[in-house]
């Protein structure tokens, strides 16, 4: 019945998104609603199917923070980071204090603003602002909604130079709700896709245009 509830919610939760770019195959949060297509590459364990919410019931969650943070080397491409901020985030929301912990390390590893590692700052940034689309979901009380997740996101851009899946990761945090950079963003990450097919495939996923044709338009 929980499950159920939160499909629902989830699902109805788009109605709130922006009508410019908008998820196409997944309803509801884009950070949390959306599987990411990682390929082969490694992330935490999930359930058998393709579904939004299913982690594997047999997985140790008390060893979820150590298990994120090692999986989050710096030559893991940020698509695949994105995936398994994903899972960490709905494996926690189940227990606030690891809500608490997974927050704190990664604040940690992050350190201040004016931090010179861009991975470990798009990483903290990324995790607040999918904590705040999963709150309503699973009713966090802890989630931290009066952090701005995108400002380590876009600070972790400017150290990065040219990162067009950063630009994707950019433009999924923009467009629930829309903010103002979402287009320059969605033009970036579309302009590396033709170099990089995990990319083009995420975004052909993930982001379509209602006005003026979908993502796949950028590219040409």
């Amino acid at each position: 019945m929980r499950r159920l509830i939160r499909f629902w919610i989830c699902t109805r939760a788009i109605a709130f998104v922006t009508m410019a770019f908008v998820p196409v195959v997944h309803a509801g949060p884009p950070l949390v609603c959306s599987p990411f297509d990682i390929g082969a590459a490694k992330s935490l364990p999930w359930g058998g199917t393709k579904s939004w919410d299913n982690p594997a019931g047999d997985y140790d969650r008390q060893r979820l923070v150590d298990d994120a943070l090692s999986l989050l080397r710096r030559d893991v491409p940020v698509i695949v980071r994105m995936e398994t901020i994903r899972r960490a985030t709905l494996y926690a929301a189940k227990d606030p204090r690891l809500v608490d912990d997974l927050l704190a390390r990664f604040r940690e590893r992050a350190g201040s603003g004016k931090a010179t590692d861009a991975l470990a700052l798009f990483d903290y940034g990324y995790l607040i602002e999918t904590f705040k689309q999963v709150a309503p979901v699973y009713k966090l009380t802890g989630s931290p909604n009066g952090t701005d997740g995108y400002s380590y996101v876009a600070r972790a851009l400017e150290l990065s130079g040219t990162n067009p899946q950063m630009e994707f990761a950019a433009a999924m945090v923009t467009s629930w709700p829309r903010r103002a950079r979402h287009d320059e963003h969605i033009a970036r990450a579309s302009a590396g896709a033709a170099r990089d097919p995990l990319l083009a495939a995420n975004l052909a996923t993930h982001l379509s245009e209602r006005s003026g044709g979908s993502a796949s338009s950028h590219r040409q």
